[in-house]
C-alpha cells in the first residue's frame, strides 16, 4: 500500500524532470517529508487549459488533495479512505474506473515509507504478553536517486453547498495506484533486514519509469486493455530500502531528518 511518502522536490525541479508547460507559482508547496492522506500534493497531468486558444492537452503541475472523491459522491468524507487504488481492479471499481480511462496522473515523490512489525514484538505477542507491537519504518526509494513517479488517478468533485464563484466549490483529488510488492532482490538492501520489498509489505505503489510517462498521461488513450498494459511492474532491481526513525510514524514530525538512514532497526523493532 502507500500511506505515507516524502516529496521534497520543488516545482522548478519537477518542471524540468517532467517537461512541465504550466504551473502556478502561488500553488507551490513546501518540501514535505511526511506526506499523509488528505494533504495537498503535487500531481503531473496532461489536460487542456481552460479558456486557451487551443484544446490540445498541456503538461501541467497541479496541487491536488490526496484521497480521491468520486464525482458522484454526495459528500467528500470518503476521500480519506480512497488514497490507494489496486492495479488489479482499478479498471472495474466504480470509484476509479472513469478516472482510469480519462483522468490519470503521475504523483512525484522521493520515495515512500512502509512499516514492518519487528520479530521481537511478534514473539511477545506469541507468548501472550499484552504489549502493543512496534513497527519499524523503512524508506523505499530509487537506488539511483531519481524521482519515484507513482501512477495515480485524479477526479473533480463539486461541492453543491457553495456558489460557483466560491474558491472551494471544486475539489480536485487523487489516488495512488498500488500493485504487488516486488519479490526480486533489492538493488541495495539493509545488512540486517528485508531482502525484497515483499519482505516489508505485500503491496507497493506502482512506479512508472520515464518511458511510460507520456502514454500514461495521454488523455486520448481510453482503451481499458491498452491502459492496463501500462500497469505492468517496472524492471526489477531499481529500488533500495533502509530503516529510518520511528519518528516518521507521527504525522506531526516533518523534516529531512526523517530520511536519515539508520545503521539498523531501532531497539525493540528488530526485523
Amino acid at each position: 500500500m502507500c500511506g505515507r511518502y516524502a516529496a521534497s522536490r520543488g516545482p522548478e525541479d519537477l518542471a524540468g524532470i517532467f517537461e512541465i508547460e504550466k504551473w502556478e507559482p502561488e500553488e507551490a508547496l513546501a518540501p514535505d517529508y511526511n506526506v499523509a492522506p488528505t494533504k495537498e500534493v503535487y500531481a503531473v497531468l496532461d489536460r487542456p487549459v481552460k479558456d486557451a486558444d487551443t484544446s490540445r492537452p498541456v503538461r501541467q503541475l497541479r496541487t491536488l488533495k490526496w484521497g480521491l472523491v468520486p464525482s458522484w459522491a454526495k459528500t467528500p468524507e470518503g476521500g480519506a479512505r480512497m488514497i490507494n487504488a489496486r492495479a488489479e481492479t482499478v479498471h472495474e471499481k466504480p470509484s476509479y474506473r472513469r478516472a482510469f480511462t480519462t483522468r490519470r496522473c503521475v504523483i512525484p515523490a522521493d520515495g515512500y515509507y512502509e512499516w514492518v512489525t519487528g520479530a521481537g514484538e511478534r514473539d511477545l505477542e506469541v507468548e501472550g504478553k499484552k504489549k502493543r507491537p512496534r513497527k519499524q519504518p523503512y524508506f523505499v526509494t530509487p537506488a539511483d536517486g531519481s524521482v519515484f513517479a507513482m501512477a495515480g488517478l485524479y477526479e473533480f468533485w463539486r461541492d453543491r453547498t457553495l456558489p460557483d464563484e466560491h474558491p472551494l466549490a471544486w475539489w480536485v483529488t487523487c489516488s495512488v495506484i498500488t500493485t504487488e510488492a516486488e519479490t526480486t532482490p533489492l538493488a541495495v538492501a539493509p545488512v540486517d533486514g528485508p531482502r525484497t520489498l515483499a519482505d516489508i509489505h505485500p503491496r507497493m505503489p506502482l512506479m512508472l519509469t520515464p518511458d511510460r510517462w507520456d502514454a500514461w498521461l495521454d488523455p486520448a488513450r481510453t482503451e481499458v486493455e491498452d491502459l492496463r498494459s501500462l500497469l505492468a511492474a517496472p524492471p526489477a532491481g531499481l529500488m533500495r530500502a533502509y530503516p529510518v526513525s520511528t519518528a516518521v510514524s507521527n504525522v506531526r514530525n516533518n523534516g529531512p531528518e526523517l530520511l536519515k538512514e539508520l545503521e539498523g532497526p531501532e531497539e525493540g523493532t528488530l526485523f
